[in-house]
């Protein structure tokens, strides 16, 4: 277990550095391309690197997914989010210090990549907004990588699938809430940022959780499952 617990953990800081270091180090000079680009790719390097190991969850709406799915059980789910918090948290670390070796940087002012809505952010959209997008996109997510990762899936296609369907929910969702679909990216830079983008972490543990349990839910019947192989 302590592998799946290192692989989950690191797994998770590579899509945080790899993500949200490219909103605040590199945002002004490629745009919401190349980071919706940046968090797909970090998908695709972690579940190549470290899938074999744990399966490269990094998100505990996805661990929730499988766990209402039937593919995970309680104490796995456990194991799987606090690594992935854990993770999340020293990747934001990270960035934060490698960000405040700019001399015009200010966490306060500049952010660190943390998700939001309303006044000040992104397009300012409402929350009720942010929840449906939140929810939308973590259930197509959550779906998309189910059936990725089923049996009868084409072998070894997996993290790309799972990682351009990232980059895609990015170029539609940037504005609206900076795109969490997954509680440990929201959690890790909201430590360092503080203020409003703790506050507003409910929605991003929220709204991810309900598309998480739907896509589970749907799985687990059957009805977006494909049949087993003969």
């Amino acid at each position: 277990m302590v592998k799946v617990s290192l692989a989950e953990g690191i797994g998770t800081f590579i899509l945080v550095f790899f993500g949200v270091g490219s909103a605040v180090l590199m945002g002004p000079h490629i745009g919401h391309l190349g980071i919706a680009l940046a968090f797909g790719l970090s998908i695709v390097a972690a579940a190549y690197g470290l899938g074999a190991i744990s399966g490269a969850h990094l998100n505990p709406a996805v661990s929730l997914g499988a766990l209402v799915a039937g593919k995970l059980n309680a104490r796995g789910f456990v194991l799987y989010v606090v690594s992935q918090l854990v993770g999340a948290a020293v990747g934001a670390l990270v960035v934060w210090l490698i960000a405040s070796g700019r001399a015009d940087y200010d966490v306060a002012t500049n952010g660190l990549g943390q998700n939001g809505w309303g006044a000040g952010y992104g397009d300012g959209y409402t929350p009720v907004a942010a929840f449906v997008f939140e929810t939308v996109a973590t259930f197509l997510f959550v779906l998309v990588i189910l059936g990725a990762t089923h049996a009868s899936a084409p072998v070894g296609f997996a993290g790309l699938a799972i990682g351009l369907t990232l980059a895609g929910i990015h170029l539609v969702g940037i504005s609206v809430t900076g795109v969490s679909v997954n509680p440990a990216r929201s959690f890790g830079p909201a430590l360092f940022a503080g203020g409003q983008a703790l506050s507003q972490l409910w929605l991003f543990f929220l709204a991810p959780a309900l598309g998480a349990v739907l896509a589970g839910l749907l799985y687990r019947a059957e009805l977006t499952r494909a049949d087993a192989r003969p």
